[in-house]
């Protein structure tokens, strides 16, 4: 059995070369960059390093066009690798000016970062570095322990900052009726033929840097069994009722579930979101929390309004997260720097 090159969650920090130039320090800073997370490990980031600075763009050729058409989930992925970047920014006392969506005629320029003496991310986001190589999503089963209130009152604060609005659900009777709604929308995303191919081409084996592993049950280990795997996705119909039962289950089971939510639905909306997003999870992190993605009444429009209406909020639920305590997660891999550089 292959094992999976996982060395880009290896980041040493104490590398970084504080006396080169902005270029080569933002080539060191990129690693921590790639280490965000994205739906299906997508990865839909692009970066470019010149002489007027650094360049966040969205690589539209990673796109998922079943369950996310619009590319908001891809845009909310790039501001999670945003969010890593200002972590790191402020971590090392790099004074860069951030400037979103700087040219109106060009939407796959989300950022543009340049040197600015004066321009300094705020310390709260320091600490935050080593959760980065540390953080993953654990789709494991959580322990029934509650959240804190002093770490309920950190993630708000989180969302606060970053100008968008965390809903945190911990009530058995709301959580059952998103449990229901999640169920709804894996049944009709599995229903979707469309939905089953694009699943099934991001399915990876142990030798890929992008997509999604196959981990074998109660096991750390990734398997080469994809192939496989992959025909049952296309061909299987009612996968959708096992996977909702599945989801329906972890939902009802986790004692915290969380709503992004944002005022505006476009892309300054989801790269807020996406920021937000990252802080939240590097915040849990920290708290020793674990975190993964029950995105799917978000992904099936007509469910959408619908979650927004139980959860509250914002008008625009963004990302529907389960938060809590699990067994250690392996980490998926990650493509080199070098592929990302443009």
């Amino acid at each position: 059995m292959s094992t999976p090159d996982l060395s880009a969650w290896e980041v040493d920090g104490q590398q970084f070369p504080r006396d080169a130039t902005f270029r080569e320090q933002m080539r060191f800073l990129l690693q921590y960059a790639i280490l965000a997370p994205s739906s299906h490990n997508t990865q839909p980031w692009r970066f470019k390093l010149d002489d007027e600075g650094l360049w966040l763009l969205a690589d539209r050729t990673r796109s998922l066009a079943a369950s996310d058409p619009y590319d908001r989930e891809l845009i909310i992925s790039c501001g999670a690798a945003l969010m890593n970047l200002r972590v790191a920014f402020a971590h090392f006392g790099c004074p860069v000016q951030i400037h979103t969506f700087p040219f109106k005629i060009e939407p796959d320029v989300l950022a543009h970062m340049q040197p600015n003496p004066g321009a300094l991310q705020p310390t709260a986001l320091s600490p935050l570095l080593r959760e980065i190589t540390r953080r993953s999503t654990n789709r494991r089963v959580y322990t029934g322990e509650r959240l804190p209130a002093s770490v309920c009152d950190q993630l708000l604060a989180s969302a606060y900052d970053e100008g968008v609005e965390l809903n945190i659900v911990e009530q058995l009777d709301t959580r059952r009726e998103l449990a229901v709604l999640i169920a709804s929308g894996d049944e009709a995303q599995f229903a979707d033929p469309g939905f089953r191919h694009e699943l099934a081409s991001w399915l990876r084996g142990s030798r890929s840097y992008d997509g999604m592993p196959a981990y074998a049950p109660g096991s750390s280990a990734l398997l080469d069994a994809t192939v496989p795997i992959k025909g049952l996705v296309v061909r299987t119909f009612d996968m959708g009722e096992s996977v909702a039962a599945h989801h329906e289950a972890l939902a009802q089971g986790s004692p915290t579930l969380a709503c992004i939510s944002t005022d505006i639905d476009d892309q300054h909306g989801w790269l807020a979101a996406g920021q937000a997003l990252q802080r939240i999870l590097l915040t849990a992190s920290a708290a020793g929390l674990d975190a993964s993605f029950l995105n799917q009444p978000i992904e099936v429009a007509a469910l959408r309004k619908q979650l927004q209406d139980i959860v509250g909020g914002a008008a625009y639920p963004q990302i529907l997260l389960r938060i809590g305590r699990a067994d250690k997660q392996i980490h998926t891999p990650r493509r080199p720097v070098e592929d990302v550089l443009c």
